[in-house]
């Protein structure tokens, strides 16, 4: 556990409203991007606390940049960061370790999970908890829209999770995560997939990062809390069902590996 994990935790408790940053990966999203942002906006215009909203673009080919770039103005609180294209997980370590508020999470750009579940997230968090996940199973939880085949898989993808490394995790790769900044700091420093650019992913491939993030989290005694959140399949949605299956069963040997010598601790 960090050092410091005690006094920091204290530090944002002790903050009625606690600051937020939101990071949003997107990758070839011009067709959605403005829509998502007001979206993002008339959200985040009703909180009663600082929020900064950060656009990581990876490399998009179309106009998504620029179409974000575009919505940037005078009182909107958000940036558009452009990385090489290198995949989600790239994306999601450009934008985690920018942000600079007291909670720090992030969100899928089609916003398949509501903003207003961040409410829920924030309660666990200021309730004691480190980690604040939302999960597609779970009293309360529903999914919808979702192909049946797709949510075998990921069944059992969440099975071979739950047997060798997060038993008591039902979903891990539900897109939408906050974090206590301190936590993900210390989480990001010792993650290891997709840290390096010979590991860049193509295409909006999904990957097992979210996984990691959370093993993680377990070595360092981070409390993590899984809030049931109703999602919906995206009729545009870009996993690919079998080779991301596959490319994510890989990811979670290497985080096995990993863990078993001791390279997370």
């Amino acid at each position: 556990m960090p050092h410091d994990h005690r006094d920091l935790a204290t530090e944002v408790l002790a903050s009625p409203v606690p600051s937020l940053s939101l990071v949003i990966p997107a990758y070839n999203e011009g067709r959605r991007i403005v829509q998502t942002l007001h979206r993002v906006e008339a959200f985040f215009a009703a909180q009663p606390y600082v929020v900064e909203v950060l656009i990581v673009d990876d490399g998009s080919t179309d106009d998504t940049a620029a179409a974000a770039r575009a919505f940037v103005g005078p009182g909107r609180p958000l940036q558009v960061l452009t990385i090489p294209h290198g995949g989600k997980a790239a994306a999601l370590r450009v934008g985690l370790a920018a942000a600079r508020n007291d909670l720090i999470g992030f969100s899928d750009a089609d916003l398949a999970t509501p903003l207003s579940y961040l409410d829920q997230l924030r309660d666990a968090i200021t309730g004691g908890c480190d980690v604040a996940i939302g999960s597609r199973e779970g009293i309360g939880a529903r999914r919808v829209g979702e192909p049946l085949h797709r949510h075998i898989m990921g069944r059992v993808f969440n099975a071979v999770i739950r047997l060798l490394l997060l038993p008591d995790v039902q979903d891990t790769q539900c897109g939408f995560k906050l974090f206590r900044r301190d936590a993900i700091q210390a989480i990001l420093a010792r993650a290891r997939l997709y840290a390096t650019a010979g590991e860049t992913v193509r295409g909006p491939r999904v990957t097992a990062f979210d996984v990691e993030l959370l093993v993680i989290a377990r070595r360092l005694g981070y409390r993590i809390a899984a809030v049931p959140v109703v999602w919906t399949y995206g009729e545009r949605s870009k996993v690919q069902p079998v080779r991301d299956t596959w490319h994510n069963a890989r990811d979670v040997v290497r985080v096995r590996i990993n863990a078993w010598r001791g390279r997370y601790g």
